[in-house]
C-alpha cells in the first residue's frame, strides 16, 4: 500500500498529536482495522476514517484515495469511546 503526505502537514500534525503521517502506514496494517466513510463533512473528495491497533493501542486515522494512493490527513490516539467502538467491532 502506498502512502502520501504533505511535510508541511506532517510538521503540525507531530507537533499537535505527538505523531507523524507516516505512522498511518501502521495503522492500516492492522488487518482487523475498522475502516469508515468519513461523512461528518462535506469534501470534494471521499474520507475515510480507519481505527487500527498498534502495540496494544488504537489509533485513528483519516484519508483520502488519490489514485491508489493513500493520502494522509490525520492521525492520532483513538479517544475512549473510538477506543471502545474499535474493541466492539472487532470482537
Amino acid at each position: 500500500m502506498q502512502i502520501n503526505l504533505d511535510p508541511g502537514k506532517d510538521a503540525s500534525k507531530r507537533a499537535k498529536h505527538g505523531v507523524s503521517l507516516a505512522f498511518a502506514a501502521e495503522v492500516l496494517a492492522d488487518a482487523d482495522r475498522l475502516e469508515l466513510l468519513d461523512a461528518r463533512f462535506d469534501c470534494t473528495e471521499e474520507r475515510f476514517v480507519v481505527y487500527g491497533l498498534v502495540e496494544e493501542r488504537v489509533w485513528v486515522c483519516v484519508f483520502t484515495l488519490r489514485g491508489g494512493v493513500h493520502r494522509i490527513i490525520s492521525v492520532r490516539k483513538a479517544s475512549n469511546r473510538e477506543t471502545q467502538r474499535y474493541r466492539d467491532t472487532v470482537r
